[in-house]
């Protein structure tokens, strides 16, 4: 199963190596039968429409009639969305799925009216309303809801936004068939003169391969397929970031960038502090790549050479089983009932889809849920260290979920992405620090040490590569800026020039890289991995410091009860200053100097 041959079809899986969708619905037909109920239940919503706010009674009433139905809706969608990730290819689950998404959006525009009516209501009123008993389990999310008013349309205006997001949000869909179904990357022969199907999914891995002429034929066949599409995805590029203009001018926001980061009360100095402060210590990344070039004897340096091991003799040969055990025992300072809950799921309950087949959706998420576990897609490889860290990286969103579900009720527990990505990076800083302290192997360590370099170097400098992207992109739409293949490569060359440095040569076919980023295809979510780091380098320094998880325990508990500032707050963690970034990149430049002096 872990093997870089070609993937197998999905009914030759092994059960146990599959999730247990069972625990969301014991079968397809029954999925059919809530989707008939859904269907048959939704419109009663309507109901509601025009007097939301006579009496608190009756506004409780709305508020648990939709919540019962978000609950059936979110259930019917992960159960969807899920079996399509096993194969996209299945007919029947793109049937499923098409049907499920139809109606979410007749459920939507029944729905438009409600957020225009809590808006319509005069503020004294609304304040009355908040003191009534009955409606104290829903004060935070009708005062984050309030908080939108200004960016709120009338009824037929929301109906209508409602409506047309089938449409303007196409482009997700497009990229997702072209990039996981319609694109073949062809076969190579590895350095043992095996021929390898090449796949989206073992990429990676093969860029990590010593033989540096795998990793430059793995480069050149994987963009070359990109490159023959490189105008369709140009155009899907460009509908997506047209997308996030329309929505963001529509409702009065001064940017796409700043639409984006109103709800979770984000300021903009943040997304730009980060983007400074990342520049302001590019040197220190330079620095490494002058090690890497050094270390590898190369007399050039290119992209494909930036993700193989520079500790050559160590070979990654850890089976899935034991990648399970190595992070429970990572995961001991933050108590038993952490581990033991994550152990069950991960043995028992079937959280995980472990290997990759044909046509399943490649990559690593969580996927979390009120309801049924939170489950985890994996498309692990024994060969890569990195699937070891993507294992405990998505335990961390699971297991965020799994707190979030257990203390909070439904209309609070589903915390923002920007918290997310603190609980999944925290994960993978405690797996480094478990594995540096149970080796004295020097040459293990070097590698250990690069492989926290290299993760620190993809999710703190990369990703703010990948934001600054996003953000130049929508000021050029909003600027009235063409949007052409030739827009796209030349901003992202420069970006590359600029992250990169004088050491590393930026091959043309690179420019192709900014087609196939899925996150770009859901703009200003990569700057959280950024932020993300630097919050859980903070947090996890604190744990391992002190030996007391529960502060940070508390904040996987808190779902979306506070706005993601002040959670992190509360756990100790101040994002809104440039400290907690600072911290990160001094961590990389420590590391940088203990891999120089090992090696």
């Amino acid at each position: 199963m872990t093997t870089l041959s070609s993937p197998p079809n999905r009914h030759e899986v092994h059960l146990e190596d599959t999730w247990d969708l069972s625990l969301l619905f014991p079968t397809d037909e029954a999925w059919e039968e809530e989707f008939q109920r859904f269907n048959n239940d939704y419109l009663e919503i309507t109901q509601f429409e025009g007097s939301i706010g006579s009496s608190a009674k009756r506004l409780l009433e709305l508020l648990e009639c939709e919540k019962k139905l978000h609950l059936s809706l979110e259930k019917l969608s992960r159960y969807a969305g899920l079996r399509l990730a096993e194969d996209s290819a299945y007919g029947p689950s793109l049937e499923r799925e098409g049907r499920l998404q139809a109606l979410a959006v007749k459920f939507q525009a029944a729905t438009s009216f409600i957020a225009p009516e809590i808006q319509a209501i005069e503020e004294e009123a609304f304040s009355l309303l908040l003191t009534d008993t009955l409606l104290t389990a829903w004060t935070i999310p009708l005062k984050q809801l309030r908080r939108l008013r200004i960016h709120t349309l009338s009824q037929k205006e929301e109906q209508l936004l409602a409506l047309s997001q089938a449409s303007l949000l196409g482009h997700e869909e497009t990229f997702s068939q072209l990039t996981n179904v319609d694109m073949i990357f062809g076969t190579l022969f590895d350095e043992n003169n095996q021929e390898v199907t090449l796949t989206q999914s073992n990429f990676s891995s093969l860029l990590q391969r010593q033989c540096r002429t795998v990793r430059q034929e793995a480069f050149d066949k994987f963009y070359q397929e990109f490159s023959a599409h490189r105008y369709t995805l140009a155009s899907t590029l460009a509908s997506s970031v047209k997308s996030d203009v329309f929505y963001a001018q529509a409702r009065h926001y001064p940017s796409a960038l700043e639409a984006a980061l109103f709800e979770n009360n984000i300021p903009i100095s943040v997304y730009e502090n980060l983007i400074t402060t990342v520049r302001s210590r590019r040197e220190v990344l330079f620095e490494y790549y002058d090690l890497r070039e050094r270390i590898l004897k190369l007399p050039q340096l290119h992209a494909y050479d930036l993700s193989v091991p520079l500790v050559a003799s160590i070979q990654s040969n850890i089976p899935f089983d034991d990648a399970i055990e190595k992070v429970l025992r990572s995961l001991e300072p933050l108590g038993s009932e952490y581990v033991n809950t994550l152990e069950s799921g991960l043995k028992k309950e079937r959280w995980c889809d472990r290997y990759e087949n044909k046509g399943k959706r490649s990559g690593a998420f969580s996927s979390g849920g009120y309801e049924g576990p939170p489950y985890i897609l994996m498309n692990y490889k024994s060969d890569t260290l990195t699937d070891l860290y993507t294992l405990t990286h998505e335990a961390g969103h699971s297991m965020h979920t799994w707190y979030s579900c257990k203390h909070q009720s439904f209309q609070n527990y589903h915390y923002p992405i920007f918290l997310a990505e603190v609980a999944s990076t925290f994960n993978e800083i405690l797996l480094t620090e478990y594995l540096l302290s149970t080796t004295d192997d020097l040459n293990m360590r070097a590698y250990i040490i690069n492989r926290q370099i290299d993760d620190l170097r993809g999710t703190l400098f990369r990703q703010t590569l990948f934001a600054e992207f996003e953000k130049i992109t929508h000021a050029a739409q909003e600027a009235g800026e063409a949007l052409t293949l030739d827009f796209f490569r030349r901003t992202y060359r420069t970006l590359l020039h600029d992250y990169f440095g004088p050491r590393v040569i930026i091959d043309e076919a690179l420019e192709l890289e900014c087609l196939r980023i899925p996150h770009f295809y859901h703009a200003f979510y990569v700057y959280q991995y950024a932020t993300g780091i630097s919050a859980a380098v903070a947090l996890a320094s604190e744990v391992l410091k002190s030996g007391q998880s529960s502060q940070y325990l508390n904040f996987l508990k808190s779902g979306n009860s506070q706005f993601p500032l002040e959670a992190l707050q509360v756990a100790g963690v101040d994002i809104s200053t440039t400290e907690p970034i600072s911290l990160t990149l001094d961590l990389f430049a420590k590391r940088l100097q203990e891999l120089q002096e090992l090696i």
